[in-house]
Order: C-alpha cells, then sequence, then structure tokens
C-alpha cells in the first residue's frame, strides 16, 4: 500500500506538470498543504522532502518552498534517451524514421566521430512524439561499427537507445551538448507541424561509450513549447561551461 506523504509527492509533481504551481512560483504552506490534504504537518513535510530531493522544488530554512523545475525539465546531470525522459513524466514516446542513408563520412563526421573522412556511415533522420504529437527531430549520425545494428532497427521503434542495450549490450556512457535556437525551416516545418522560422531549441550532442569511443553525433530540434533543460549548480560543482555561438 503506498504510503500517504508518497501519494501527496505524486499528487504535488502532477500539479507542478500541469503548472499550477509554476516554475518560480512559492508552494503554499506546511499548514496551507496539511489542511488541504488532511493530513499531519510532518506528513507534508515527507512528501515535500522528496520533491527536494528531485530537484523539482527549492528549500530554504524559514521561506516558503520555491518550484525550480518540472518533469519536463532534463537536468545536465542527466544522460537519458529520450524514451526514458518520456516515461519518467508519465508519457508515451514515439518515433518514426523519416529518412535513413549511409554516406561517406564528411570532415565534421570525421571529426566528431573520430574516424577516417570517407568511411560509410549512417544518418538517421527520425521525428519523436509524446503521446503521439511530433516534438523532436533528430538528424543522426551512426559511426560505421555501429551502423549495421541501427540499420535493422524497426522504423517506429520508440527506443533506439534501449534496443542497442538489449541487441548489443551497448551504453550511452558520456554527452557533451551544445544547446543554441535555431529558425525552423521548410521540411522542420512539415514534420513538426510549426510555423516556418518560428525558434526552434537545437541541441548537438555528441555521445560515447565508457570506452570514449564516440557511437553518434546528432543535431536534435524540438518544438520550444515541447522541452526545458535546466542546470543546478553549486560553488563545488558546476558542470555548465559558457561558449560562444557557432
Amino acid at each position: 500500500m503506498t504510503a500517504r506523504h508518497e501519494e501527496i509527492a505524486d499528487e504535488l509533481r502532477r500539479a507542478i506538470d500541469r503548472e499550477v504551481y509554476a516554475v518560480g512560483s512559492r508552494l503554499p504552506s506546511e499548514s496551507e498543504l496539511a489542511a488541504h490534504y488532511g493530513v499531519s504537518r510532518g506528513t507534508v513535510r515527507q512528501a515535500v522532502a522528496a520533491l527536494t530531493a528531485e530537484g523539482l522544488i527549492g528549500s530554504r530554512q524559514g521561506a516558503r518552498r520555491v518550484v525550480l523545475a518540472s518533469r519536463r525539465s532534463q537536468t545536465f546531470e542527466e544522460l537519458r534517451s529520450f524514451a526514458q525522459w518520456a516515461r519518467a513524466m508519465g508519457h508515451e514516446a514515439t518515433g518514426h524514421v523519416v529518412t535513413q542513408e549511409y554516406r561517406p563520412a564528411g570532415h565534421e563526421d570525421a571529426v566528431r566521430l573520430q574516424l577516417t573522412v570517407g568511411t560509410p556511415v549512417l544518418h538517421v533522420l527520425r521525428v519523436r512524439g509524446l503521446d503521439g504529437e511530433p516534438v523532436l527531430l533528430e538528424r543522426t549520425v551512426y559511426a560505421d561499427w555501429i551502423s549495421p545494428a541501427v540499420e535493422a532497427i524497426e522504423p517506429d521503434c520508440p527506443s533506439v537507445t534501449q534496443r542497442l542495450y538489449d541487441d548489443t549490450g551497448l551504453v550511452f556512457a558520456y554527452g557533451e551538448h551544445v544547446i543554441d535556437a535555431v529558425a525552423c525551416g521548410a521540411l522542420d516545418s512539415e514534420l513538426l507541424g510549426v510555423r516556418r522560422t518560428s525558434p526552434l531549441l537545437r541541441v548537438r550532442r555528441v555521445t560515447t561509450t565508457r570506452e570514449g569511443r564516440p557511437v553518434e553525433w546528432s543535431d536534435d530540434r524540438y518544438r520550444p513549447d515541447a522541452v526545458s533543460f535546466s542546470v543546478h549548480n553549486s560553488i563545488g560543482n558546476n558542470p555548465l561551461a559558457r561558449k560562444a555561438a557557432e
């Protein structure tokens, strides 16, 4: 049987996701929440502690809790596939391959994947969705050594990351991300169902194995209403690097 404080924590998570409590706003006081749910302040304190540990709310002694993020956010401390992230939010991830073809590695492919120029690499354009609604375009280039395994995956597989793990034991261990904004082009507009020239959140990433061997590099473009990324900094640990736009 689920403990009452866990039920309250889950109700608060859903309320934050629905923006009943928007990012930057304050939660009701412990007394107000206790009265609302008909429980003791101690039970509310347990529920709030769980959300604090997850990074959804911030806590400071003597002050009301502030909403820091929703589960639609993904922190830079995580390396999750799109499907894993969607499941964490309680949504169904979908995927569909638009185009898939081998091409000789160009200079950028060779640098990012540590290959020789001209090596055949697999280019895949994939539309990803949440509950069937398109929210992301992935333009991914796979290294030659993993391309055959990717090519064998069915076009509507919801999680390529999980399938590669199941089929080959491959673990995506490290990722480097460069984030900026770009204008939506004609093809992106058609596939995402947004107006041409609308801003898209672009994430360019290179993913490697535990040994540092590049697996893929990708240009991912999100609808701006679909996702945000959050960064939790501290004096002792600040993984965020600021770079000039390329």
